[in-house]
C-alpha cells in the first residue's frame, strides 16, 4: 500500500533518536476543570484515584489537586480554571491501562452505573487495545484499556492488514487479533444478545 502524503511527510521526519536521554513513560497530565470539587469527586469516586496533595488558590489560581493511581505522587492533576466545557482542542484524550480484559468489562459496567457518558467500547485499530472511552464532567475524553501492542527493540509494529476494529467489547473478544488472548475469566461480564 502506498503511503499517503501525510504519511510520507511524517515518515520523512523519522525517529531521529538524537536526544541524549530516553523518556520512559508519560509522567502526568494536568487538566483544567470548571468545578474542581465535582471533577475531584469524579476522578476519586468513579475512577478510584487517591488525593496526594492540594494547592489552595493562593498557590495556583482556581486551586489544584494532585491525584494518583499508582506509587507516583500524581498521574493527573486538576486545576479549577476552565471557563467552559472542554472543546478538546487542547487534548484529544487521556488513557489509563488496566491489567486484565475483565477489568475493562468491569470498568464499562461501573461507568454506566455512575452515569458517565460512554462514547465507545470495543477495539480501535492501531495498537489493537480493547477499551472503553468516556467523558469526565468537563468533557475531557478518557480511555480505560487493556492489551495495547508492545513494540520490541526491532521497532516493528503490527501491519495495518492485521488491525481489527470492533464496535463493542463483545465484538472485540469474538474476533481477536493475532496474538491477543481475549479470554474473559468472568463470563457474566459478557453481554449476550
Amino acid at each position: 500500500m502506498a503511503a499517503s502524503k501525510i504519511a510520507e511527510k511524517i515518515l520523512a521526519i523519522g525517529n531521529s533518536g538524537r536526544t541524549p536521554f530516553a523518556i520512559t513513560k508519560i509522567g502526568h497530565v494536568v487538566l483544567n476543570c470548571r468545578d474542581l470539587a465535582r471533577s475531584v469527586r469524579f476522578y476519586t469516586e468513579v475512577l478510584g484515584f487517591k488525593i496526594s496533595d492540594i494547592y489552595e488558590e493562593d498557590m495556583v489560581p482556581g486551586g489544584m489537586v494532585f491525584l494518583r493511581f499508582n506509587a507516583d505522587h500524581h498521574g493527573v492533576a486538576l486545576v479549577g480554571t476552565l471557563p467552559d466545557s472542554s472543546t478538546r482542542t487542547e487534548m484529544h484524550h487521556m488513557a489509563f491501562a488496566v491489567s486484565s480484559l475483565d477489568e475493562v468489562f468491569r470498568a464499562r459496567e461501573h461507568l454506566e452505573r455512575c452515569n458517565a457518558e460512554i462514547v465507545f467500547h470495543g477495539r480501535r485499530r492501531a495498537g489493537v487495545q480493547i477499551a472503553v472511552e468516556f467523558k469526565d464532567p468537563d468533557g475531557h475524553m478518557l480511555e480505560i484499556y487493556w492489551g495495547l501492542d508492545q513494540i520490541g527493540s526491532d521497532g516493528i509494529t503490527r501491519p495495518a492488514s492485521e488491525w481489527k476494529g470492533a464496535r463493542s467489547l463483545e465484538e472485540a473478544i469474538a474476533d481477536p487479533v493475532r496474538g491477543q488472548d481475549t479470554t474473559v475469566e468472568d463470563e457474566r461480564l459478557i453481554r449476550h444478545r
